[in-house]
């Protein structure tokens, strides 16, 4: 067995239930996983080992993911707009309002973009997130806090122009 393959099997489940959590889609979900790994697979190589392999690969999901919602964000003509009383979180619900988020959500920087996608989507917990960057969790919890509020502060701007 070769060291893709063996990375293949000992992470595919980890990376498939990350996409699911992120795209609440099976199909897609699978579709992007095979994607994470063709491209993990072209880049082992670069693998510099700073951080733990099924990290590496949902950094590679999660680039998929913003991928593949780029190509359905240009299929898109009109962005719908979003009540300014509504919570983001709930809104996300909404799949019509949701396209209105993402591109605000698109427009983030890091780690504020990051920290978000992966407490909302990946419905990771504050220590999962702080271990990721390495942070604490008052760290992670402040972040997500601000990424919210300028979120929805966003939001809310765009709906007065």
């Amino acid at each position: 067995m070769t060291e893709f393959e063996q990375i293949y099997r000992e992470h595919f489940d980890t990376v498939y239930r990350f996409l699911i959590r992120l795209c609440r889609n099976e199909p897609l979900a699978e579709e992007l996983a095979q994607e994470t790994f063709f491209r993990a697979m072209r880049s082992l190589g670069k693998f510099d080992g700073r951080c733990r392999v099924d990290v590496w690969l949902c950094q590679i999901a999660k680039n998929a993911y913003y991928s593949h919602y780029r190509k359905q964000k240009d299929k898109n003509h009109a962005l719908p707009e979003i009540d300014s009383g509504q919570d983001v979180e709930n809104a996300l619900l909404d799949k019509e309002k949701a396209m209105s988020i993402y591109a605000h959500l698109h427009e983030l920087n890091e780690p504020y973009k990051e920290v978000f996608m992966l407490r909302v989507f990946g419905e990771l917990e504050y220590a999962q997130i702080a271990k990721l960057f390495g942070k604490t969790e008052s760290w992670a919890r402040v972040t997500y806090h601000r990424a919210k509020t300028r979120l929805t502060e966003s939001v809310k701007e765009d709906e007065t122009k």
